[in-house]
């Protein structure tokens, strides 16, 4: 069974035994198994409920069958035990110990290569829009569109991370006009503020004039909504957005420079966070071909234009309704700018996926795109993926951007490496690292501690983040991963070379079968984890197996340990378990230290 993993030749001898015992044809790759539950002894468990009827035996009877047969052709099962209609194979120490002698020396254990030939996946994430800085729930969309890059690199695909800047629209053209207005010639330079941050100052000062204007109208008679839209300043704002589309040179001077501050601030909290992008679209060169497929569905008969001159898109037949692509001024909508992209890329990649990492308040807006990208004769419409994932609050509430509400990443970010300094000074377990290492600690706990507790959770779910319990050093968290990590990385330093043991003269204890059998399922985790576009499932692997390892390194002694196979056995299991955490957790983006 040489390179051949246990569950597949389990998988094999019960297809054959199967066909042997009672003629039942089941293919391998069909044949289910299950971890043990951890009150049976046993570590697969097949259920043989399906197989009953044709059997004609009592399910007691047939497991019992087939687990003799299956342990007479198979050396590695060592016994078996069966408990109603459930089949427990227990393997052999030999098998386990010689799985781990062939993992010490392979750092990439769990990973696959994709090749260049590979057709891409693309992935797009973070998506900001230039009228404000970064802030909590794009922190959630980058980690998650990187991490998801990480793993589907991880598990062999060749993957291209794209965004798209939303660098156009009336968003930006609000806090162009308040900085006309009440900017006072204000840039970076003389306020010390970084560009984004300081374009999303008066976006916050354009809403701040707008509901001033709207309660004054309203206090003269008129109506809320109308009010809304007849504002003065929001009428203007609406005309430069329109000048800027007739190519105005003044509104386009002012668009570039206010957006150059704004990309200098995104770069500097890119490169904060570890993120990044193998190319970058930016909507003010992607609309415009957006428009030129608005014109062939109207030339196709697929969309259709009102009274008023506005284009839209009749989905009523598909479950949907009515939608805009084009409004009456002849101005586009995210929609539209959506079309020419999504063409784009398909142009650039002749991408196997077009994967969007978008919050799910957008899940009917991915519905859409693809029914008319489909409806515009594009076979690869469903391509498109919409990798839907819950909002993230704190524990304060919900963040509005108009409202200056929002937790920007840059302060979020400072104010947890302020938190991992203050914390790792307590433990003083710091001071033998120079002035610049310290730093570096701090910052990768700083941003190992929100990367894990961020992608912890199951994308499709809401979250509240806890700065606090993120950074704590036990339980479910990155710096808990950390430790550990960088503990077993000062027992191997300490160990020096892994010495050689004899797989028939050591036997395993109840702590080294957990870790070791941790370690086995790490390929077939990140299999199940890309498959699911679930990085929570990678995070929570890493902490099973540091929980496991730490379960081990409290009960069994290592560097003590007088048996010289033994202690070869048991750094040589440290050596794994400290590779397969640095691999998962770069997957996720963080590093993992040597000291702490």
């Amino acid at each position: 069974m040489k390179n051949m993993v246990i569950t597949d030749a389990l998988t094999q001898a019960v297809s054959a035994a199967l066909a042997t015992l009672y003629g039942i044809q089941q293919q391998p790759s069909d044949i289910q198994l299950q971890a043990t539950r951890k009150e049976f002894a046993g570590d697969y468990t097949l259920v043989v409920f399906p197989y009953v009827k044709q059997a004609r035996k009592a399910p007691e009877a047939v497991a019992a069958e087939l687990g003799e047969a299956v342990s007479q052709n198979l050396p590695e099962v060592q016994g078996f035990n069966v408990v109603k209609g459930f089949l427990n194979f227990e393997i052999s120490d030999r098998y386990w110990i010689q799985f781990l002698s062939e993992r010490v020396g392979e750092p990439r254990y769990g990973l696959v290569d994709a090749t260049p030939s590979d057709i891409p996946v693309v992935v797009e994430y973070s998506s900001p829009n230039t009228n404000k800085p970064l802030h909590l729930g794009h922190i959630r969309n980058n980690l998650l569109g990187w991490s998801v890059s990480r793993l589907l690199e991880a598990t062999g695909a060749n993957v291209k991370k794209v965004n798209l800047v939303n660098d156009r629209g009336i968003h930006i053209c609000k806090s162009m006009l308040a900085w006309q207005r009440y900017g006072g010639g204000e840039t970076p330079e003389s306020s010390g503020m970084k560009g984004d941050h300081l374009v999303g100052k008066y976006y916050v000062e354009f809403d701040k004039h707008y509901k001033d204007e709207v309660k004054s109208l309203m206090d003269g008679g008129m109506e809320e909504d109308q009010a809304k839209r007849e504002a003065p300043i929001m009428l203007e704002a609406q005309a430069m957005l329109k000048r800027w589309e007739e190519g105005d040179t003044g509104v386009r001077s002012l668009w570039e420079r206010m957006n150059g501050w704004v990309y200098a601030g995104f770069d500097e909290t890119y490169s904060r966070l570890g993120v990044g992008f193998d190319k970058i679209y930016y909507e003010s060169n992607t609309y415009l071909l957006g428009k030129e497929l608005v014109q062939k569905g109207l030339d196709m008969g697929v969309l259709f234009r009102k009274d008023d001159g506005s284009v839209w898109c009749d989905l009523t037949a598909d479950g949907l309704d009515q939608k805009l692509l084009l409004r009456k001024d002849g101005t586009s909508v995210y929609m539209t700018q959506d079309l020419g992209t999504a063409l784009l890329r398909h142009k650039d990649f002749g991408a196997e996926r077009l994967i969007y990492v978008v919050g799910n308040e957008q899940d009917y807006h991915f519905k859409v795109l693809k029914l008319i990208l489909s409806k515009l004769g594009f076979e690869w419409a469903d391509k498109v993926y919409h990798l839907s994932y819950g909002m993230v609050e704190l524990p304060s509430g919900k963040m509005k951007s108009r409202e200056g509400t929002v937790v920007d990443a840059d302060d979020l970010i400072d104010e947890m490496e302020k938190t991992a300094e203050e914390m790792s000074r307590e433990r003083g377990k710091n001071d033998e690292l120079s002035p610049e290492e310290q730093e570096h600690l701090y910052h990768i706990l700083a941003l190992g501690a929100l990367k894990y507790f961020i992608l912890k959770v199951d994308p499709t779910k809401n979250m509240l983040f806890n700065p606090a319990e993120s950074i704590d050093f036990n339980g479910n968290t990155g710096p808990f991963i950390q430790y550990t990590h960088a503990r077993i990385r000062s027992i191997v330093r300490k160990a020096g070379e892994i010495g050689e043991w004899s797989a028939g003269n050591v036997a395993l204890n109840e702590k080294e079968r957990s870790v070791i059998k941790s370690l086995h399922t790490l390929p077939e985790t990140l299999q199940q984890a890309a498959a699911a576009y679930s990085p929570a499932m990678v995070a929570n692997y890493a902490y099973d197996l540091a929980k496991a390892f730490n379960s081990f390194y409290q009960d069994t002694p290592i560097l003590k340990e007088e048996d010289g196979g033994k202690k070869c056995l048991r750094i040589a299991l440290c050596a794994a378990v400290a590779n397969a955490l640095k691999n998962t957790m770069d997957i996720l983006g963080i590093e993992v230290p040597e000291r702490m």
